[in-house]
């Protein structure tokens, strides 16, 4: 069975009224997990609250009991990858054993800027990520010191205590689609792979890959959890997904289309999961038929706490 997760763009608004409804309402609603993405603001302007990721998990993990929870992804071009391993351990600790780590290696260029951090060119984050993954799974996985002499890193007998209650600490999760750099860091380091806003066949396709990466590295492929990550627009009947997916009028693609057809293009050539109930429903079991172990679905408006409880209520409880 698939399980469904929420994944909230921290960037675009949230601040501590909304999150703290989120979470109750998200781990009263019966989801498997919250995920938050870690930016300082969007893209492009106007500039939004951003509340701070490690601190509002750390709110998550102490005001829950259930759900599992996690950063998707924290960019290892502005996060510490030490402190970030020694806030992971407190995190998972404080939960029980519910934190997934997701890591990435950067790709928001405003906001490198204006807050001074170097992004660097494609090769150069992606070598710094691989550093940093070496000095992240190495300080969760030793309970000896460990010593690392890297480009960008270094560790000298370095140990982080107290150690994570559960072996290895909390599971790495790696996300992203690309062949070349990011599937085989996956294979390496990974234990969940989130593949970003793929059809069921470009993540079987994908999945396939990693299949194959796994064994090169000697790692069984079921030891790697499969998970997608994908935009949700959600109506109960049809004048309730009008009305969610009005910004399509000022679209250029889908301005003046019937409702029917936005929704197909919105599915079949963005891959985002749109419709009511029953549509929804047989959108999610395409991934299921292809093996996602789970879907994160983002959900843009914080304030709609009906709507999610709406959709647990005629689509998450269905699953």
């Amino acid at each position: 069975m698939v399980a469904i997760s929420i994944q909230i763009e921290g960037q675009d608004g949230l601040n501590w009224p909304r999150w703290k409804r989120l979470v109750s309402a998200i781990e009263e609603a019966g989801f498997a997990g919250l995920f938050r993405s870690d930016h300082f603001t969007n893209a492009r302007p106007p500039n939004k609250d951003a509340l701070e990721t490690i601190v509002s998990l750390t709110y998550l993990a102490d005001h829950t009991e259930r759900m599992h929870f996690g950063t998707l992804v924290a960019p290892l071009s502005f996060r510490d990858p030490v402190m970030l391993a020694r806030q992971a351990i407190a995190l998972d600790n404080l939960s029980g054993g519910r934190m997934y780590l997701g890591l990435g290696a950067g790709w928001q260029e405003r906001e490198h800027h204006l807050f001074g951090y170097d992004l660097g060119e494609v090769q150069l984050r992606m070598r710094r990520f691989e550093e940093g993954l070496e000095v992240i799974t190495r300080l969760l996985s030793s309970d000896e010191p460990v010593s690392y002499e890297g480009q960008f890193f270094r560790l000298h007998g370095a140990i982080l205590l107290p150690r994570p209650e559960r072996p290895g600490g909390p599971p790495i999760l790696i996300g992203g689609n690309g062949v070349k750099r990011t599937l085989p860091l996956a294979a390496r380091f990974a234990e969940t792979w989130n593949a970003v806003f793929l059809s069921p066949g470009e993540f079987l396709e994908r999945s396939q890959q990693l299949d194959e990466l796994l064994r090169l590295h000697g790692r069984d492929p079921s030891a790697v959890r499969r998970t997608v990550m994908l935009t949700l627009f959600f109506g109960r009947n049809m004048d309730e997904l009008d009305r969610r997916l009005s910004w399509r009028h000022d679209t250029p693609e889908l301005a003046g289309k019937p409702l029917d057809e936005v929704v197909n293009i919105l599915h079949t050539r963005r891959n985002m999961l749109v419709g009511t109930p029953e549509t929804i429903l047989a959108q999610i079991q395409e991934y299921s038929r292809v093996g996602a172990d789970e879907l994160v679905l983002q959900w843009f408006d914080m304030d709609d706490i009906e709507g999610l409880q709406a959709f647990a209520s005629t689509v998450l409880s269905q699953v």
